[in-house]
């Protein structure tokens, strides 16, 4: 009877909200959206010599531009296939480099080339200079980020030594002093 009894008071009370939260199928969570892929300097680099080794290679610029576009993110592949795609059917360089202007990352290699188009120069050294351009200025960001995490470790350590080193080293001599001048007068 006794447990009949605990039976039925362990069905009418209410469970705590853990056992019944469990009880409930799960609600999907809202999905973020993937991060947008970042222009990595470094790859947009490697890019941009491969650009120019395929035209020190001698492939045709419009072949050479899509062997490049798979090392690149998302954006400045579509602007590059573009353009990739515009050479190839014969237009004019000067045009079809002209979607790439627009994005930060393929836009120096556009103002080149369109320039190279014009000119007659070879785009090989154009886009081997910008790929050491890119590189160096990964090193000097490199560089600046070193320096001033030098200096913001600086803030802390003198925090903690200045005042040992008062506490330790000044004081006691100031106390030793000022003992000395108090006894002889």
């Amino acid at each position: 009877m006794t447990l009949l009894l605990l039976a039925l008071a362990l069905l009418a009370l209410p469970s705590p909200p853990p056992v019944l939260h469990r009880l409930t199928p799960p609600t999907p969570k809202p999905r973020r959206a993937p991060p947008m892929a970042s222009d990595d300097p470094l790859t947009v680099a490697a890019a941009w010599d491969l650009l120019a080794a395929c035209l020190k290679a001698g492939l045709p610029v419009a072949n050479a531009v899509h062997a490049v576009v798979d090392g690149l993110s998302p954006p400045a592949a579509t602007v590059l296939r573009q353009v990739g795609s515009q050479l190839a059917l014969g237009a004019d360089p000067v045009t079809a480099w002209a979607p790439a202007l627009a994005h930060v990352t393929t836009a120096p290699l556009a103002r080149g080339a369109r320039r190279t188009a014009k000119s007659g120069a070879a785009l090989a050294a154009l886009a081997a200079d910008l790929a050491a351009r890119v590189r160096e200025q990964v090193s000097d960001q490199a560089e600046a980020r070193a320096q001033r995490a030098a200096v913001l470790v600086a803030g802390p350590l003198a925090a903690c030594f200045l005042p040992a080193f008062l506490c330790l080293g000044v004081l006691p001599v100031v106390i030793g002093l000022a003992t000395r001048f108090t006894e002889t007068w």
